[in-house]
């Protein structure tokens, strides 16, 4: 559950970005996920992925691609962003 806050954090600038660029629907976000500990445990990425769908769920339908890459250093990178 630990990973649900950095998941809102990167679901909060999704949906600026949504909402700036007048787009309805979410159809692909690329992220890099690097090694962040939350409350004493790493934030996994299937863990991140399961709680992006769910605060994202009214911009998502079942072609909406997310794409978490696990890589090198402490922090995520929002790598892209598509929306329709």
């Amino acid at each position: 559950m630990h990973d649900i806050h950095e998941a809102n954090r990167i679901a909060q600038i999704i949906i600026e970005y949504l909402r700036k660029n007048s787009l309805k629907k979410l159809t692909a976000i690329e992220i890099e996920l690097g090694t962040i500990i939350e409350h004493g445990e790493d934030v996994l990425p299937e863990n991140l992925d399961f709680n992006l769908k769910m605060i994202l769920k009214d911009y998502l339908d079942e072609n909406t691609e997310i794409k978490i890459k696990k890589t090198k250093g402490d922090s995520w990178k929002l790598v892209s962003i598509e929306g329709e």
